[in-house]
């Protein structure tokens, strides 16, 4: 290796001095790097020294207010990550507690840095999320008093508004213990029974629209709904399955989401038989939100009640409702030998006949089954729908090579319905689906039904001759 080439052996090899000068000189002008060396020298120090520079520069992100444009974005970023690797790496080790501390200060103002920062793309957010997961490691070793910990908390669950600390009792919980979850659950029951307090600071306006929402039916079914989440969340963390299956009402548990929810909760425990009690009383007629999952929960139900016949019954059920490859596949392993073969063939006479061409089309792809798709594609191509441009494009790629006349007429779908729809923004990647097509003219020998390449390109300018934005893509 070149003894210029950057890396850390090459750069020891200049010596401290030399490297002194660099950084010094490097570092003119970048408050990012200053920053950075200066946390080093305070380490060099003592944890206790750089626990002082981290808390002084937590400050100041949460005294400052200026807005952070997207051109300093990635500097933020970076720098919240440097505290988060000082407090994690430097200081946890040598000073639990300290660290502790500091991590909570850090997550405490992420609402205020939310509120000047465009965080769309959720990067911001990804560093208080990551951060607070070091909980779980540090925490232990903190020393903490539990009831002290439930009370800090109970605190920020109360405030947390934009999430910045969701999951934080889960984490907690080997701390807390059981002296602190139950205070903890204390402190909820007794926010739960305590009446509702109006803002006296509230605008009339403010007022008045809380009146169209529902006015104090709205506020008590907020208060209910964070009760109800708190409580579970001490119930899952304690494992205490009834306490936490005791926060939803009868009519909670008729969705069936929940009830497939709950239900796995008591196939956990054992209790195979109250599960399928509970998913049969569900309500069946709420529409198709949460069908998945109550299928899935009533087929592991009726195995664990070792009725095998009955679950298999379901999966294929499921499956010729929804073409779900998961159903199939449960379905085809727990046949005996050589019935495999012969379900799955069935499976495929159900998948060619299946009323929605593009749930049909989509399981041939995620099987995957390239001649089931073709002889789809080939007998159906009237029902093809162009703007499925992510399936087709897919399912084309796959079948290019081996079935290029069924790719052909994906592409061709596509390139219609973005002329036809006058898409022009698009039309960049129709004038790539057609070259995709003249491509392929070469290897298929017999079109069939269909016209051939020179006769479809024919048409297209027949029908679409004043689309220049489009042929001047296409030459």
């Amino acid at each position: 290796m070149s003894k210029k080439t950057l890396n850390q052996t090459n750069l020891e090899a200049l010596g401290a001095d030399k490297l002194a000068a660099l950084l010094m000189e490097v570092s003119t002008g970048s408050a990012e790097i200053k920053r950075r060396l200066r946390l080093e020298l305070s380490h060099s120090l003592g944890a206790s020294e750089l626990a002082r520079e981290v808390r002084k520069r937590l400050l100041s992100l949460r005294k400052s207010t200026s807005f952070v444009s997207w051109r300093k974005r990635k500097t933020l970023i970076k720098d919240l990550d440097t505290q988060v690797t000082m407090i994690v790496e430097k200081i946890a080790p040598e000073d639990p507690a300290t660290a502790f501390d500091l991590l909570w200060q850090f997550i405490e103002p992420a609402p205020s840095v939310y509120e000047r920062v465009d965080d769309s793309r959720g990067d911001v957010g990804n560093v208080f999320r990551a951060a607070t997961k070091h909980f779980e490691d540090i925490a232990p070793h903190a020393l903490i008093d539990p009831v002290v910990l439930a009370e800090r908390v109970w605190t920020v669950v109360q405030d947390n508004g934009y999430g910045e600390w969701d999951g934080i009792i889960p984490l907690m919980a080997p701390t807390l213990g059981a002296s602190g979850l139950a205070r903890l659950k204390a402190d909820v029951e007794v926010y739960a029974a305590a009446p509702i307090e109006e803002d006296p600071a509230d605008h009339e306006a403010i007022q008045f629209l809380r009146q169209l929402r529902g006015g104090d039916t709205y506020a008590a079914d907020r208060k209910s709904r964070f009760v109800k989440w708190c409580l579970q969340e001490i119930a899952a963390t304690a494992g205490d399955t009834s306490a936490y299956i005791d926060q939803y009402t009868e009519e909670d548990l008729k969705r069936k989401d929940i009830s497939a929810e709950v239900a796995g909760l008591l196939l956990s425990d054992d209790q195979a038989a109250a599960a399928l009690d509970l998913l049969l009383a569900a309500d069946q007629e709420e529409g198709s939100f949460g069908q998945e999952a109550w299928d899935d929960a009533y087929i592991a139900s009726l195995a664990a009640l070792g009725r095998p016949q009955e679950a298999q019954k379901h999966r294929w059920a499921c499956f010729s409702s929804t073409l779900s490859t998961q159903h199939l596949r449960d379905y085809l392993t727990a046949l005996p030998d050589f019935e495999d073969v012969e379900a799955e063939d069935l499976a495929k006479t159900l998948v060619l006949a299946f009323p929605d061409f593009s749930v049909a089309l989509g399981f041939c792809v995620n099987w995957p089954d390239p001649l089931t798709a073709a002889q789809l594609i080939e007998d159906r191509a009237s029902e093809i729908d162009g703007n499925h441009y992510m399936l087709l494009s897919s399912a084309a790629e796959t079948l290019r090579s081996r079935h290029p006349r069924a790719a052909v007429l994906l592409w061709r779908a596509m390139i219609d319905y973005t002329l036809e729809q006058g898409r022009s923004k698009h039309y960049g990647h129709a004038a790539e689906h057609l070259a995709d097509c003249a491509l392929l003219d070469a290897e298929i020998l017999d079109y069939g039904a269909f016209p051939n390449h020179d006769t479809y390109v024919k048409t297209l300018q027949d029908h679409h001759d004043r689309k220049s934005s489009f042929w001047a893509k296409v030459r």
